[in-house]
């Protein structure tokens, strides 16, 4: 008989960030704190619900006198205590769903759910907590056209590639002090209006901490609401950090997998390697791709981000491929295209 293969053996620097989340969580717990879970708007398909959220003891957040949250700089987001394997409770109607956190305290988990087309409620909790509500949205099977679109100099500026930048935007920045991308959230309203029941999904290399900060922007400043896909930016078993463009790469596979009929609207920018990871997602999946959409850069934000990527070549005249400085631009672009009207 043969026997199972070794596990993976995990990186030192991983060990070592479980046992300082563990020493935190101890310390908390002596005080009385528990924890909770910050579900993040996810995504499903007939019959299926793709669960995301993470558990953290987080500390008590300041409201203001009209009792909605205070605003807060960016540091906040990460001084949660991350619960590692935590046990979570999903409360679909009448049916209980028990699913289980990874070592960083995320929950990313598919459970059987029949619930109808667009955006959908259910409840999670842990620990005997009451439970939270929790969004999601069903696409139907009759959708055939969605939108992806990065975020980071995408729908937000941020020149997100230079250190300090990407620390000062991240850590100490007040959410109410970022920028939105002119025109994007106008032309990413427009593609869901004519294109109803489309699926809006935010795929992100930013760090799961910022969701609720990120889903507040954008409901802030009309962007529409979508499924967030965001990342850990802890390291892996076997790396120091995760890979960005792997991470964006695994969840478009993903979603040409679990919809097979759906064709994707990409967006994204030429700071980063969005073009390089779409034209890769290109060659895999033509068949799951409507188009690219690519933001330029302005001058000032290039430098700040370290330069643009090289122009991937892209001669498949089958998928318009598009770019532009603003959401305005985008759209002239897309209308010519024929992807808007």
């Amino acid at each position: 008989m043969a026997s199972a293969p070794p596990a993976p053996r995990i990186h030192w620097f991983a060990r070592l960030e479980h046992r300082f989340h563990v020493w935190r969580e101890v310390r908390a717990r002596k005080r009385g704190r528990t924890a909770t879970v910050v579900p993040f708007p996810g995504y499903g398909g007939p019959g299926w619900v793709r669960v995301v959220g993470r558990v953290l003891i987080v500390p008590p957040q300041r409201r203001g006198k009209d009792g909605e949250l205070a605003s807060i700089r960016g540091w906040r987001s990460f001084v949660g205590i991350p619960v590692s394997f935590a046990k979570v409770s999903v409360h679909v109607g009448d049916t209980v769903h028990q699913v289980v956190a990874d070592r960083g305290g995320v929950v990313d988990a598919v459970i059987h759910a029949d619930l109808d087309a667009g955006w959908q409620t259910f409840r999670v909790s842990t620990e005997e907590q009451e439970p939270v509500e929790a969004t999601t949205f069903v696409v139907g099977e009759s959708t055939t056209f969605g939108v992806v679109s990065d975020v980071d100099d995408t729908v937000m500026v941020t020149a997100l590639p230079r250190p300090f930048i990407a620390f000062w935007n991240s850590f100490v920045l007040d959410e109410h002090a970022r920028i939105p991308v002119p025109g994007m959230g106008v032309l990413l309203d427009q593609l869901l209006r004519q294109h109803p029941g489309a699926p809006m999904v935010y795929l992100s290399t930013g760090a799961w901490n910022i969701a609720p900060t990120l889903r507040r922007f954008l409901s802030r400043h009309l962007f529409p609401a979508g499924s967030m896909l965001l990342t850990d930016w802890g390291p892996t078993h076997d790396r120091w950090f995760r890979s960005g463009r792997e991470h964006k790469l695994t969840n478009l596979r993903r979603l040409a997998d679990e919809f097979p009929h759906v064709r994707w609207l990409l967006i994204g920018d030429d700071g980063q390697h969005d073009e390089a990871i779409y034209s890769t997602f290109l060659e895999e999946h033509p068949e799951s791709v409507a188009g690219v959409a690519i933001r330029r850069l302005l001058p000032a934000e290039a430098v700040l981000a370290g330069g643009r990527t090289d122009a991937e070549p892209h001669g498949d005249e089958d998928v318009p491929w598009v770019s532009a400085e603003d959401g305005a631009g985008l759209r002239d672009r897309l209308g010519d295209a024929g992807i808007l009207d």
